[in-house]
Formats: C-alpha cells, structure tokens, sequence
C-alpha cells in the first residue's frame, strides 16, 4: 500500500523546502521530491542560482575592494587571485547550505524522495527514484515547486565552453580575457559584474533602450553610468541574431535601434535571457491543471490550480520569479491547507534585488508605473555621494529614490542603487506594507553615521525637507 501523507511536494527549492518546513509545524505529514542527484536540496537557487552566483559576487567585490586599499592608507602587495580557490569557496557555501536544507528536514521529520516525481492521478505522485525503483505516494494535497530552467535561444546555442549559459557560467576553470553578456537582468549585470572585477574585458549587450529594463529609469542611468566607470561596456537597443563560433573567439553580429550593423566578438559568450518553468513529464495531463501561453501553470491568489488539492508556486506560475516570493507562497498554501485563515500576497510589495557592483534593489511602483496608474507623484532622492557612511566605506556611487503621492503622503515606491541597496530594502518594505507616508518615514530617527540615513534624507526630499544636499 502506498504510504500517506498530508501534502507532497515536488521540488525543493526555497518554494519548496520551505513549504514542507511550515507544513510539519502545522502538523501536517509531509513528503519532499527532489529529482538532484546526491541527494542535494536546494533547487536551482541554493545549487546554481541565488547561493553560488552570490559568493562569486562576494569574492570579486572583495577582490576589487583590496585592489583600492590604497584609498585607505593602506597596501597590499602582489594582489592576486586563485580561480580555483574561488571556485571552492562557492562551492563549499553551496554544500553547506545544501546540507543544512537536509538537517531541516530531518528535524521537522519531512520524507524524502530522491527521484524524479509526477502525479499519476488524483492524491498520487509517482517517483522514479535515483536508485532506479519506482514507489507511488498517496497524498491529500500536491504542491508543484519545481522552479525553471534555461530556456533555449535560437542562434545562440550554448556548448559550456564558448557560449554559456548561467549555469555553466558558474562553473568555468578559468577567467575568461573577455565576455560578451547577451541580456542585462539581474543575471547578466549580477555576472558582468563578477567577471568584469576579475579582469575580464566585458560588453553587455540589451535589446530594449536601457539595462535591468524593469527597474526605474533613473537606476537604469545610473547602474550604466557606474559600469562604465568600470570599464563594462553598455550597448542597449541592440538586436542580435547571428553568432559564428571559431576556434578562439566567438562572433557576434547584428543591428542597433538606427538599423546599423553591430559586430562583436570575445572569447566568450554568455547568453543571460530566457528561463521557462519546468513542468515537462510532470503528468499534468493526468490533470485538469491548465498551462497558459507563457507556459506557467495558472493559478488563483491562493495559489490553487484547476484541478481540486494542487497548487503550484514559484517560478511555475505567473509571478515574480523570485526565491523569496516562491517561500512565501508556499507558506500561504501550507497554511491554507492546515485550516488556517490566509490572504493572497500583495505583489506589489515584493521586494526585488540584484547584486551587481553597484546593488539594486526596489519596492512598488517605478515613477512612471505611478504616474501610468494615475497618481500625481511626489519624489524624494538623496545620492549617496552626499553620506558620510558611504564616503567611510568609498562606495558612493547611486541614490535612494522614493516615490509619493501626493494627497496622502503614501510611499508608493522605494529604489535603491548603492551600498547594500539590497539590506537597505527591508525597512523600505516594512514601512510600505504598514502603509507609511513620506513624512514619517522621513521624522524616523536613524542612526549616525549609517547608510540608511539616505532612506530618512530620501523621504524628507519628497517635502523638500532634505538636510545635507
């Protein structure tokens, strides 16, 4: 007889993972299917996403910074680097963070299953396990967290040595002279950054008139601004569509927004555009889940598929795609199923954060989506460069802009581009979802010297009530 659980999960990422921690402290019986190999938990942003591209980031700011000592007062001698090391070090985060998911399960006595799972049938979930056997679980609910992966670009087929994608990026045996990065979202910016501080002679190439398109207009100016101080070339509005691989380089070829041929070449390629949820052999059709253009599994606020006790979230659906979204949304359908009253997350106060050099980070509405929804908009903005923290730490390039309206004084929008934008966030999040105006975010005392002080400053300069600019 198949053994019965409350809730099975298929994947365990943080959507995952995280909804079969809030299940066992429900009291729910929770099974966990994770198709890796080893056994490893995580999913794609614990294994080759979030974790490992932001210890990379970390070494090379921490390259880069020790290369500046000298602004300091102080030296070092014969700054280098062992690629390898570096390697390890991400690694070794990625292991530690894999076997503490593991631990977790263990303490909330979550079942485990290494194998690959679909469901066959109504409150059935089929795995064909690593070990080559097959075992059928017998479960009231189904949570389908199985995340995305690279999707395919016609032309720009990548083979892990020339032309790659961000996974294969992370795993290179060596830096690269140069780079072109196809693609300025957080992926492409987050890996321009690392390779470009690693030595590497970067261009960043993106389709649309300005880099990370979805933030503000004014952090897209400024993040170009920035790379360009470092020597990462930006090309926007450009339209690739042929690649020609030699034996040492990599062509690239296509038209800007004049229609003027563009030609390219670099030893590598990095294709940063396109992910696809992966929900292929996951037996769907077993199922009255329905699957929309796009290809994400259509759900309701709750998270609820079509067919009765599955639910799906993460990046499977047609939110943010984001780790901390999919958490969240997995807690909402545990909760949901042990009885508990839930409300459908508020999307616009999901935070979104990119760890490139200079960070970004934003909350809520862009100055423009505002003004598109019809708000009439105040806005506060305080350069970094005017801080005394930022100055200590000689990282003063960005700002904090905030966007408010003007009737009620409501933050309708927080963007950051600075040092630890994406710490810095979190206040501007809770204040948001507590419904804060402008004023009192800006008579908030914040500590001296800090770099959140540029938050408080920012707020003031919607009422043009801004201290040291």
């Amino acid at each position: 007889m198949a053994e019965q659980f409350d809730v099975t999960i298929i994947g365990s990422g943080p959507g995952g993972y995280v909804a079969a921690v809030r299940g066992a402290q429900m009291g729910l019986k929770v099974a966990l299917v994770e198709k890796e190999n080893g056994a490893r938990l995580g999913g794609t942003c614990g294994l080759r996403g979030c974790i490992p591209t932001k210890a990379l980031l970390n070494a090379a700011h921490l390259y880069q910074k020790a290369g500046h000592f000298e602004d300091f007062g102080l030296s070092v001698d014969n700054l280098s680097y062992d690629w390898t090391k570096v390697q390890k070090y991400k690694s070794d985060v990625v292991a530690k963070n894999s076997a503490g998911v593991s631990y977790l399960m263990k303490k909330n006595k979550v079942t485990v299953f290494n194998g690959f799972g679909k469901i066959a049938g109504k409150g059935k979930v089929e795995v064909d396990l690593n070990d080559g056997k097959k075992e059928t679980i017998g479960t009231k609910n189904i949570i389908i967290a199985t995340g995305s992966v690279v999707r395919p670009i016609p032309a720009f087929e990548t083979d892990g040595k020339q032309v790659v994608d961000s996974d294969q990026i992370l795993e290179l045996e060596k830096v690269p002279k140069s780079m072109v990065v196809i693609g300025s979202g957080a992926v492409g910016v987050e890996f321009a950054s690392v390779y470009a501080r690693f030595g590497c002679e970067t261009t960043v190439v993106e389709l649309m008139d300005r880099i990370v398109p979805i933030e503000d207009a004014d952090v897209s100016k400024q993040l170009e601004r920035s790379f360009k101080k470092q020597k990462i070339k930006v090309m926007t509005g450009v339209k690739l569509d042929k690649m020609e691989k030699l034996k040492t380089k990599v062509k690239l070829s296509g038209k800007d927004k004049r229609d003027k041929d563009v030609n390219l070449e670099a030893e590598m390629v990095l294709v940063a555009i396109g992910r696809m949820p992966f929900i292929k052999n996951l037996g769907l059709e077993n199922t009255k889940v329905k699957v929309s253009d796009r290809g994400t599994i259509q759900v309701n606020g709750y998270c609820e598929t079509d067919e009765p006790n599955v639910y799906a979230i993460g990046d499977v659906i047609d939110t943010a795609w984001l780790a901390h979204l999919a958490s969240k949304e997995g807690i909402l359908v545990v909760e949901k199923i042990a009885g508990k009253e839930v409300e459908p997350i508020n999307q616009n106060l999901v935070p979104n954060c990119t760890y490139c050099d200079p960070e970004v980070a934003s909350v809520g509405m862009t100055e423009e989506k505002a003004k598109e929804a019809g708000y009439d908009v105040k806005v506060g903005k305080f350069p970094f460069s005017a801080s005394g923290k930022a100055r200590i730490l000689g990282e003063t390039d960005g700002f904090i802009k905030i966007i408010a309206e003007k009737k009620y004084d409501e933050v309708l929008g927080v963007h950051i581009i600075g040092p630890h934008a994406t710490e810095l966030l979190a206040e501007a999040v809770v204040a948001m979802a507590l419904e804060t105006t402008a004023d009192e975010l800006g008579r908030t005392i914040h500590a001296h010297p800090t770099v959140s002080e540029s938050m408080m400053e920012a707020a003031e300069g919607v009422h043009d009530l801004t201290i040291h600019l």
